[in-house]
């Protein structure tokens, strides 16, 4: 797709941290993790300007849901939150007129969605998602 490799990148480290986290689906709160994890990005710095740190953010996920029973085994789908914040990605990505879905496209989607866990840790960590967005 028109995914950057960084992009690409960012959804192997989410399905990275759902395993981690024995989470047998991959939400909003993994891609959040996988776009501080990944560090390169322009939503790595953003939200490292923000002062929001992977660890921080992990705390955070594991405080509001924990971690699973079990190791997912197979394929690890995404929930339809996730899957929104991805389709949003791509209407931030138009709205540019970029030809391209980054990292910043990513994190765009998932404060436009604004509902999902990963909205919810990065308003407790003191982020105002309006300012993300001009960050």
């Amino acid at each position: 797709e028109r995914f950057t490799d960084r992009a690409r990148r960012v959804i192997v480290l989410a399905q990275d941290e759902a395993k981690m986290l024995n989470h047998n689906y991959i939400g909003t709160e993994h891609i959040l993790l996988g776009l501080i994890h990944e560090g390169e990005g322009v939503a790595a710095k953003a939200l490292e300007q923000l002062g929001i740190s992977l660890e921080a953010v992990r705390e955070q996920v594991e405080e509001i849901i924990g971690h699973g029973q079990n190791p997912p085994t197979g394929h690890i789908p995404f929930t339809p939150r996730a899957k929104k914040v991805l389709e949003l990605s791509l209407r931030e990505a138009l709205q540019m007129n970029h030809s391209y879905i980054g990292t910043e496209h990513i994190l765009l989607g998932l404060i436009r969605e604004g509902e999902g866990v990963a909205a919810q840790v990065l308003i407790k960590l003191g982020a105002d998602l309006n300012r993300v967005r001009t960050t």
